[in-house]
């Protein structure tokens, strides 16, 4: 145990090293079996703090971060944050005014984190296999870079109820934009015609394979049932 601790923290101090000895734009620290984002590295990245726009915090055993963090890092434009025990994010998330991508799949996450609606330069979110219920798809759709949000193999909340085959040769074929991805479990569906609906497209990964609807302006993840 203590061994693999040593190499852990080793890893941490080369991958920290490399960063500032090549005055690079990446912190990676992925599978550094970190359960907090040492504070010693605000010290010894002062110095090239502003340069760094990537950092790769996947696959560590972190339960949250600060909102020094955030403001710290506030000129990062990709956050990779998979694999770990997160359930939120703090307040300062708000900050990351150049952030484009976020990815915080495999985590603790039961509610969407709001804040990142703020983020005007956000185009992708993804929050694939976490626990969330409810999706604030108006917020969303009023991002004005938005182009995939991935909530696949999230427990969405069902409201609009799929019945069967019929309708869905209602649906147009795919055209580029912005794509919603969720998957949901059951054995048929169906879409209720979207004709009160405006916007963004939406994909939905079903047992029927993949559907999509087109220029859906709001369509709440609650108006998709499984069929019972």
């Amino acid at each position: 145990m203590l061994k693999k601790m040593g190499e852990a923290v080793a890893r941490v101090a080369r991958k920290v090293n490399e960063t500032v000895e090549n005055d690079s734009d990446t912190l990676d620290l992925a599978e550094c079996k970190l359960v907090s984002f040492p504070v010693a590295i605000y010290k010894v990245l002062r110095n090239v703090v502003r340069h760094i726009q990537f950092i790769n915090l996947s696959n560590n055993e972190l339960r949250s971060l600060t909102n020094k963090f955030m403001t710290t890092f506030s000129q990062l434009r990709e956050l990779y944050l998979e694999g770990n025990a997160l359930y939120k994010l703090p307040d300062e998330v708000s900050s990351l005014h150049r952030l484009k991508i976020i990815n915080l799949s495999r985590n603790q996450f039961r509610d969407f984190p709001e804040k990142l609606t703020a983020l005007l330069a956000l185009e992708t979110i993804n929050l694939e296999e976490n626990f969330i219920v409810d999706v604030p798809v108006e917020k969303l759709d009023a991002m004005p870079s938005l182009k995939c949000v991935n909530l696949r193999l999230n427990p969405l909340n069902p409201e609009v109820r799929v019945i069967a085959k019929p309708l869905i040769s209602t649906i147009q074929p795919w055209v580029p934009g912005r794509i919603w991805h969720a998957q949901f479990h059951a054995q048929a569906f169906c879409i209720l015609p979207p004709s009160r609906h405006k916007g963004v497209t939406f994909c939905l990964h079903t047992p029927l394979g993949k559907i999509y609807l087109c220029k859906v302006k709001f369509l709440p993840c609650s108006l998709l049932k499984p069929l019972l």
